[in-house]
């Protein structure tokens, strides 16, 4: 996948791919550290912070997608340092790279449906239940599908945008 590095923070950014097997049903709990965003110290690798975006992903999405660094004025006015991550499950996140703390995580578009929203204050993303893989439901229409609604290409950013 990308990864970017930011020499103000010593900082290696970089995504992890989905937990295995994909039958979801048999691997229960979060599958801690896979679909997470890491932010790990250059010199010693040792970790500094991790973002799970999607726990317990069922759908394929690994997010290894691109990692984009800026810096921005936040609602006070106040310059920060940012990261955003057009992620394949279809929400775009935007972290603090700093701490790694959640600033925003919206839907590209309205046709994703796995998720309802993500809660800004937990950071995870609310599920809608008929969308799931489950063995014992049939799902239709899922948005996005098993290669993501943003694969591994280049995204750019226009500071005055």
């Amino acid at each position: 996948g990308w990864y970017a590095y930011d020499p103000g923070t010593n900082l290696i950014y970089f995504g992890t791919g989905n937990p295995a097997p994909w039958n979801e049903t048999m691997r229960p709990g979060d599958n801690k550290w896979t679909m997470t965003i890491f932010g790990r110290d250059a010199d010693t690798g040792e970790a500094k912070f991790g973002y799970q975006k999607t726990p317990h992903d069922e759908w394929d999405y690994a997010g290894v997608n691109v990692m984009m660094l800026s810096e921005q004025k936040d609602k006070d006015g106040k310059m920060r340092k940012l990261l955003t991550h057009p992620d394949r499950n279809g929400i775009v996140y935007t972290l603090d790279r700093t701490d790694g703390s959640l600033v925003s995580a919206n839907k590209i578009d309205d046709t994703v449906n796995v998720f309802k929203s993500v809660d800004l204050k937990t950071g995870t993303p609310v599920r809608d239940p008929e969308y799931g893989t489950r063995m014992d439901h049939l799902a239709k229409d899922i948005c996005p599908s098993a290669m993501g609604y943003h694969n591994q290409g280049h995204d750019s950013y226009d500071p005055k945008r």
